[in-house]
C-alpha cells in the first residue's frame, strides 16, 4: 500500500467523521495523519516493516494501530464500519466548493443524496434552494463547483512533490558514474502545482543509471524503459520520467527541459537571429556542425542573455530584461531574518511558544512573531482579549531566556469577519507588537462584498499584513473572487505588506499577483504561517514563489535588517511599552531582577466582558532578571485613546475609504519611535 492510498484512507476517514458530527479533535487527528502519510518522503510501508511508526510525529499509538492492520491485512475494520454508518461516496462531495461537512449531511439527510451525478440533478430540479441555509445562490454555486471540478487538473501541490524529488534527486547523484544530476520541468521553475517529475542525468554510460533508476523504494512500477529514457510512477502517484545524456550536452537538455514551452520559444528565436538553430541535444550552425553547452549559463550567453533564473522563465518579460541587463537579484532563502505568522499551542499549534521561538532560532532567524488566532474563529482555539493579555506574560518570559541576540513578538491572526468588522478592537489591536489579518470565512461572498471585506482590514492603520490574501487551498479550493487589482492598490497606498504564505498547501500570494503588487509599489512578507517547528522549513516553497514574481530582498519586509523592521511597525500604529530592542540592550542598564508570574492554563478563557465595560489595561510584562541581559522596560506613551468603548465586546467598525493617517503628537509617538522588545 502507497503513501498516497494510505493518505486518501485517514483523509475519508476525517471527512466521513465530520460528516457524522463527530468531534473536531478525533476528526483532526485523522486528517493530520492524512497529511503525514501523503507528505512523508519515505515509504510508509518500510518504516511499518522496521517498527519505527510511532516515532512518525503526529502519529500516535491509535494511528499506528490503524496503519498496522491496514498494512497486515489490507483491510480495517473501524473504516468497514464508519461506512456501513455514512455512505462513502459523500466524501467526494466535500470536494465542491461551498460544501461542508453539514451541508453535506443535511443535503444527505434530507434528500437522500449521495453521489455527484445525484447532487448535480437536485441542483439542476431546484431541491436544494428549499433546504435550509441554501437558497438559489447557493444551489448556483454548486453547480459552478461541480463543472469546474470536471476540468480538474490533477496536480498535486510543490510540497508534497518536492521533498520526494529531493529524495531521487539525492540518490541518483550518489550513483557511480554520475557527473551531473538536476530535476527539471515545473518543479525547477518552483510552480505552486506539479503534474509530472522531470530528471536529468549527465553521464558517459547512461545503462547502470537506468537500471539503479527503476529500483529507487519510491518506484511503484515501470512504465517505459529505453536506452535513455525510463519512466515510471512513484508511490506518490505521479509520473517521473529519467534522461541521461552525455556531460557536454547537459546545459543544453536542462534548459530546453525545465520550460517553460513559452519561455523557450523566445529563446529559439533569439538562437534563429543569429543563425543558430537550439534542441535539447545542441545548437546547430547553419553548415550542419554543433555548438555544445554543459551549462546553461552558456546556453544563454550563446544567444546575448544574462542568466535567467528558473522560476523567472514563463515569458513574462524576463527576456527583455536580460538582453538590457534589467534582471532584478531574486530573493534569496538566506536573506530571511524574520518569520512574522506562525501560532503555538495557545490556539491551533502542535507547539509552546518556546519550543517554536528556539525552532526559529535554531534556522537561523532573528525574530519571530506569535500570531495565533483571533476569538472567533472557535475550532482554532481563538484567543479572547483576556487570554490573549495572559499571553502577553508568556512570551516575555521566553524572550527573557532567549537573551538579547532574539526578538520575539507577539501578535495575533485577526479574522476579517463576514461583517467586515475586525475580531478585536483598534485598543486591542493598537497593543500587540503585529497584526496579520486574514480571511477564512464566508469565502464564497459575492466580489464586492468580499473585496469591501478585504479593504476595510488594509484601510486599518493598525493592521501590518494580510495573510493569504486569496484564502486558496492547493490543490482543490480556489481563492475568494476578489477584485484584486483593487486589493493591490489599496496595499501599495496604506503601506499594508501583503503575505506570501510558504505553506505548500496555499503559496498566496500568487506568482502572478506577486509582480503585479510589486509593479504598483507593494511591500510583501514571506512567512511560513508555521504551526509546528518543523513547517519552519516551508519558507523554502515562499522564497520559490516569490522569485516567480521577481521579488527582491528589499521588497520583503522580512528580509530586512530587524531594526529596520521594528522601526516600521513601530510607526504603523502599536503603542505598548515594550523592552529595548537587542541593538539597545548592550548599553542599556540592568534592571533589578522581579519574579516571574507563572504561565496561565493553556485553553482556559476569561469570562466575557460586560457590555459598555470599560477596557481593563494591559498588565505590564514582569522585568526579565539582569543576569538574563536584558535591558530596563521602556516608559510608558501617553496617547489620546481612541472613541470606541469595549475592547473585548465591540470589534473594529469598517473604516472610511482613504482615512488621513493620525499624526505622531509630542505626547504621543513623538518624533522616536517607540523602543520594541528584544
Amino acid at each position: 500500500m502507497t503513501n498516497k492510498e494510505l493518505a486518501h484512507i485517514f483523509a475519508t476517514i476525517a471527512d466521513l467523521l465530520e460528516i457524522k458530527g463527530e468531534v473536531i479533535f478525533k476528526v483532526l487527528a485523522y486528517r493530520r495523519a492524512a497529511d503525514t502519510f501523503r507528505e512523508f518522503s519515505r515509504p510508509i510501508r518500510d518504516v511499518w516493516r522496521e517498527g519505527g511508526l510511532r516515532e512518525i510525529p503526529g502519529i500516535g499509538p491509535a494511528i499506528a494501530d490503524k496503519v498496522d492492520e491496514l498494512l497486515n491485512s489490507g483491510r480495517l475494520t473501524f473504516f468497514e464500519r464508519l461506512k456501513q454508518e455514512v455512505p462513502v461516496s459523500l466524501a467526494e462531495l466535500l470536494t465542491v466548493p461551498d460544501l461542508g461537512p453539514k451541508r453535506v449531511a443535511l443535503i444527505w439527510k434530507k434528500l437522500g443524496v449521495t453521489t455527484l451525478p445525484e447532487l448535480e440533478l437536485a441542483a439542476r430540479t431546484g431541491k436544494l434552494r428549499n433546504l435550509a441555509g441554501l437558497g438559489e445562490k447557493t444551489e448556483a454555486k454548486i453547480l459552478t463547483g461541480i463543472e469546474a471540478r470536471r476540468h480538474a487538473t490533477g496536480r498535486m501541490p510543490l510540497g508534497q512533490v518536492w521533498p520526494v524529488a529531493q529524495d531521487i534527486l539525492k540518490y541518483l547523484r550518489g550513483l557511480p558514474g554520475v557527473k551531473v544530476a538536476e530535476v527539471a520541468g515545473s518543479l525547477r521553475r518552483m510552480r505552486a502545482t506539479i503534474g509530472d517529475m522531470d530528471f536529468l542525468v549527465g553521464a558517459e554510460d547512461a545503462r547502470p543509471v537506468m537500471a539503479a533508476f527503476v529500483t529507487h523504494p519510491q518506484v511503484a512500477r515501470v512504465l517505459a524503459q529505453g536506452p535513455t529514457k525510463t519512466s515510471v510512477e512513484l508511490d506518490l502517484g505521479l509520473q517521473a520520467d529519467l534522461r541521461v545524456l552525455s556531460p557536454d550536452r547537459f546545459g543544453t537538455a536542462l534548459q530546453y527541459f525545465s520550460g517553460s514551452k513559452d519561455h523557450n520559444v523566445r529563446v529559439r528565436e533569439l538562437a534563429l537571429e543569429k543563425g543558430l538553430s537550439l534542441s535539447e541535444n545542441a545548437f546547430q550552425r547553419k553548415d550542419g556542425g554543433e555548438l555544445l553547452c554543459a551549462t546553461e549559463a552558456e546556453v544563454y550567453r550563446t544567444v546575448g542573455l544574462a542568466y535567467i533564473p528558473p522560476e523567472m522563465r514563463e515569458d513574462r518579460g524576463e527576456i527583455q530584461a536580460a538582453r538590457l541587463g534589467k534582471l532584478p537579484k531574486l530573493v534569496e532563502l538566506r536573506e530571511l531574518q524574520s518569520d512574522l505568522h506562525a501560532h503555538s499551542t495557545w490556539s491551533d499549534g502542535q507547539a509552546s511558544i518556546r519550543e517554536m521561538a528556539q525552532a526559529a532560532r535554531s534556522r537561523g532567524l532573528r525574530c519571530l512573531a506569535i500570531t495565533d488566532h483571533s476569538q472567533s474563529l472557535g475550532v482554532t482555539g481563538g484567543l479572547t482579549v483576556e487570554r490573549l493579555r495572559q499571553q502577553r506574560r508568556e512570551i516575555d518570559s521566553v524572550q527573557a531566556e532567549l537573551g538579547t541576540s532574539f526578538s520575539l513578538l507577539q501578535g495575533a491572526e485577526v479574522e476579517i469577519r463576514a461583517d467586515g468588522h475586525l475580531d478585536y478592537s483598534d485598543d486591542v489591536l493598537e497593543d500587540l507588537d503585529i497584526v496579520v489579518a486574514s480571511l477564512h470565512t464566508s469565502l464564497r461572498q459575492d466580489r464586492h462584498r468580499i473585496t469591501e471585506r478585504l479593504l476595510n482590514a488594509i484601510r486599518n492603520r493598525h493592521v501590518d499584513i494580510i495573510g493569504h490574501p486569496s484564502g486558496r487551498l492547493l490543490p482543490d479550493r480556489e481563492g475568494a473572487d476578489l477584485d484584486m487589482e483593487a486589493v493591490l492598490r489599496a496595499a501599495a497606498e496604506s503601506g499594508v505588506a501583503l503575505e506570501v504564505n510558504a505553506n505548500p498547501q496555499r503559496l498566496d500570494l500568487d506568482d502572478v499577483h506577486i509582480k503585479r503588487a510589486l509593479e504598483l509599489g507593494c511591500r510583501l512578507a514571506i512567512n511560513t504561517d508555521a504551526h509546528h517547528p518543523d513547517h519552519f522549513n516551508f519558507a523554502h516553497y515562499g522564497v520559490g514563489t516569490a522569485r516567480r514574481g521577481w521579488a527582491t530582498a528589499e521588497n520583503v519586509i522580512n528580509a530586512w535588517p530587524i531594526e529596520r523592521l521594528l522601526q516600521w511597525l513601530d510607526e504603523r500604529g502599536h503603542r505598548r511599552p515594550r523592552t529595548a530592542r537587542p541593538a539597545e540592550l548592550s548599553s542599556a542598564p540592568a534592571p533589578a531582577a522581579a519574579p516571574a508570574e507563572a504561565p496561565p492554563a493553556i485553553g482556559k478563557a476569561a469570562a466575557p466582558a460586560r457590555p459598555n465595560a470599560k477596557p481593563a489595561k494591559p498588565a505590564k510584562p514582569a522585568k526579565p532578571a539582569a543576569s538574563q541581559g536584558a535591558a530596563a522596560a521602556a516608559s510608558s506613551k501617553t496617547k489620546t485613546k481612541a472613541k470606541g468603548g469595549n475592547a473585548s465586546a465591540r470589534p473594529s467598525q469598517p473604516a472610511k475609504a482613504n482615512p488621513k493617517p493620525k499624526k505622531p503628537t509630542t505626547a504621543g509617538r513623538g518624533a522616536k519611535p517607540a523602543k520594541r522588545r528584544g
